[in-house]
């Protein structure tokens, strides 16, 4: 159990840094996991519906789109940091059924020790590749969402940020489902940019949503990235530029061409 007032550290052998949980002093219940020094994940135990960082929170509008309000789905996690959202989606959707991977096996068994899943939560964990994961899950699960996040600049692996992967990923959907990927990018947008081309090709329909200055493309920061198997519904955009965090703005067809260019 999470210890509200320590603060804990584990060594990661893959990356040779150091992983902190320490709770943060400006909400109750809040925990934050850093890597390396960097702030990457915010977690709050005693209200997992409430997330802080505001690129998670618009993944998190995007899961409730994803299926009726409340109703329980299948979601798989690519990258799970302190788990925010695997938390988010117990909370709003009891009775999920989630899987989650991981490159760094001494980082999952940390936040799950430090920060425990709340109760009932129904949580696979894989530890590898996130690539190489999707071959070993079972052969007949399929995914109302798959959320990759683990792009955090623009040096991204080659073999995930590429239309193969968006493919074999795109296989896994169920006929609702969507694909949301965070991408961090630098002003320019070039991250941004090729995987929009890239996820064109993979799925039926592509949007972007995002802080509306990011797609000015004069700032770093993150634009989130929804492949759906159906053309993409007008009235996501409205839902998601109503939501937020403000101001938001959603690009879908033609608009999304620029960024695809």
């Amino acid at each position: 159990m999470a210890d509200g007032a320590s603060r804990a550290s584990r060594f990661l052998r893959a990356t040779g840094q150091h992983a902190v949980i320490e709770p943060d002093t400006y909400t109750d219940g809040g925990f934050v996991l850093s890597i390396g020094g960097a702030e990457q994940s915010h977690v709050d135990l005693a209200d997992p519906e409430d997330i802080f960082y505001e690129y998670l929170r618009r993944i998190g509008h995007i899961v409730d789109l994803a299926a009726p309000w409340g109703e329980p789905i299948r979601a798989l996690h690519l990258g799970a940091g302190a788990l925010t959202l695997a938390r988010y989606i117990q909370a709003t959707r009891p009775g999920s059924v989630q899987y989650a991977v991981e490159l760094e096996r001494e980082l999952l068994d940390f936040v799950l020790d430090r920060l425990p899943l709340p109760d009932g939560t129904d949580l696979h964990t894989i530890i590898g590749d996130a690539r190489a994961a999707l071959a070993e899950l079972p052969t007949e699960l399929r995914f109302d969402v798959v959320i990759l996040d683990i792009f955090s600049g623009p040096e991204a692996p080659a073999h995930i940020a590429c239309t193969g992967f968006y493919e074999e990923a795109a296989a896994l959907l169920t006929e609702r489902g969507v694909l949301i990927v965070n991408v961090g990018d630098e002003p320019g947008l070039t991250l941004v940019r090729s995987q929009v081309a890239a996820l064109r090709i993979a799925m039926t329909d592509v949007a972007a949503c995002a802080e509306a200055g990011m797609f000015t493309g004069k700032y770093p920061g993150n634009i989130i990235l929804a492949g759906t198997r159906k053309p993409w519904p007008p009235e996501w955009t409205a839902a998601l530029t109503a939501r937020g965090p403000h101001p938001a703005k959603v690009l879908a067809g033609v608009e999304l061409d620029r960024l695809s260019e």
